[in-house]
């Protein structure tokens, strides 16, 4: 079976839990490290895509989708070594013609359009106190809303907004040519990935939770179209 006959896969992963997580703050850009918590959720995902085939993976320049994609590559077996390539500055790594022992190599897109929704004025404060400062019906809507951003910050609209075209354009194309697609990166950034896939309404991806750590892999048609889905998780 050839690449271009063969069912396309797209996995999505929202990395483990990180110390803000952890400590109830907003995160956003801030590039917080992994919890002893997250950590092991990412390597119970590493556990449940140990004997999953990737061409090509895809993840934020926030550590934490980073180490959690990092964790869940050690484990796989089929991932013998892998490179990482920094897209703004993709020719340092592209600019020769590839060898024949290339041609295994994972490469490990790294972009800023998956990072995080940047929460802007909040970031860094503990969300209870949020509350008590803005009050919670504001701040439910600056977590919550569809097209409400927070002080400075991006809403999900804005978040989608770069990465519905990254999808497009960097992510899509391997789909067409019937890659196996891993995406490590964020509650929101997948979010709205996921809103796009699924033709969601905007209030339905409001209501719609992406657990850390639990990988939902999409199957795709020869025209990168969705044909199906299911959720990893250790019920599964």
């Amino acid at each position: 079976m050839t690449a271009r006959e063969k069912s396309a896969r797209l996995t999505l992963l929202r990395h483990g839990e990180s110390i803000w997580n952890l400590q109830n703050r907003f995160t956003g850009w801030v590039d917080v490290s992994l919890s002893p918590q997250g950590m092991a959720e990412a390597q119970q995902a590493g556990e449940l895509l140990a004997d999953e085939h990737f061409d090509i993976a895809f993840t934020s320049t926030l550590l934490r989708a980073q180490d959690s994609l990092y964790e869940v590559l050690k484990q796989n077996r089929l991932c013998n070594h892998y490179v990482r390539v920094h897209e703004q500055s993709s020719e340092w790594y592209e600019h020769f013609t590839p060898g024949e022992g290339d041609a295994s190599e994972l490469k490990i897109y790294v972009s800023e359009k998956l990072n995080e929704r940047y929460y802007g004025d909040l970031q860094g404060l503990n969300k209870d106190w949020a509350r008590q400062r803005f009050g919670e019906q504001q701040v439910h809507l600056w977590r919550r809303s569809y097209d409400i951003a927070p002080p400075n910050g991006e809403s999900l609209k804005m978040t989608a907004a770069r990465t519905i075209p990254y999808y497009r354009e960097r992510i899509m194309p391997c789909l067409q040519r019937g890659d196996d697609v891993l995406v490590v990166a964020h509650g929101n950034s997948l979010r709205s990935i996921i809103m796009h896939l699924e033709r969601m309404t905007q209030q339905q991806i409001i209501d719609y939770e992406l657990p850390t750590g639990e990988p939902h892999v999409y199957h795709f048609d020869e025209q990168a179209q969705v044909v199906g889905k299911h959720i990893l998780n250790s019920n599964t």
